[in-house]
């Protein structure tokens, strides 16, 4: 287990795919979403660290063997994990508040309609329990209703993105603005990295989103249900075969 070195602060459509990349390059092991698709990391810990925020939590378990994290879950627990890695640094991404509901609008509220109607739903669960309890439905609002709520949700944006700025030292954070530009330049001053030869990573526009990004994490979770289905079948053969042999 690694302490948290990156602590990324901006809510999921402000730049944290491309923070992501970026800090893969630069050495780091980044959490976010989609490695919790990907990797099975306990999506139900972090739901019952988000209902019981009196709770001790061990974070450094959590994060495993990540010493980097951003976009959801992260940003949902910035003040527990700021407190409890003195040492790492914040990242705020951040952008126009009408942009980013916008962009939220057309991707991850079209993503959660589609995991909703899919057929293969087991494997999704807690995984959409996660998502739904400390973004949609907790840190932000209900995200069926996000479509109807536009001036609530980027209130509440802008008031998140505040509450970083105003309680985080200053000497920890940096603030990245994709209205100002994100380069290499700001981010490798203040991590003291060399600054790579490869373009920053600007990945994930809206389009790429909705025909290469929701279609994938369908794909992974479809195959996540197939193995599961299996391994309950496989098991239960076992048992089958271990009943028909009993005395």
């Amino acid at each position: 287990m690694a302490p948290l070195k990156v602590i990324g602060a901006g809510v999921s459509r402000s730049g944290t795919n491309s923070l992501k990349s970026a800090l893969n390059i630069l050495g780091y092991k980044t959490h976010h979403m989609r490695e919790m698709l990907q990797r099975d990391l306990n999506p139900g810990l972090f739901i019952e660290a988000y209902n019981n925020p009196e709770k001790p939590v061990d974070w450094s378990e959590l994060y495993g063997d990540y010493d980097a994290g951003v976009e959801c879950p992260t940003f949902c627990f910035i003040d527990r994990l700021v407190e409890y890695f003195p040492d790492a640094k914040v990242i705020l991404t951040k952008r126009d508040p009408d942009d980013w509901y916008k962009s939220v609008l057309n991707t991850i509220c079209k993503y959660e309609n589609q995991i909703s109607n899919d057929e293969h739903q087991d494997y999704a669960v807690l995984n959409e329990k996660l998502f739904r309890t400390v973004w949609l439905d907790g840190i932000l609002l209900d995200w069926k209703k996000f479509h109807e709520q536009a001036e609530l949700a980027k209130d509440r944006y802008e008031a998140h993105n505040k509450h970083v700025m105003e309680t985080v030292p200053a000497e920890r954070l940096l603030v990245l603005d994709l209205r100002e530009g994100i380069t290499w330049d700001k981010l490798c001053a203040f991590l003291e990295k060399p600054v790579p030869s490869e373009p920053f990573p600007f990945l994930m526009t809206t389009k790429e989103f909705v025909e290469q990004d929701i279609p994938k994490m369908l794909e992974i979770m479809k195959k996540k249900e197939d193995q599961a289905s299996n391994n309950k079948s496989a098991l239960s053969d076992d048992s089958a075969v271990g009943l028909s042999s009993a005395p």
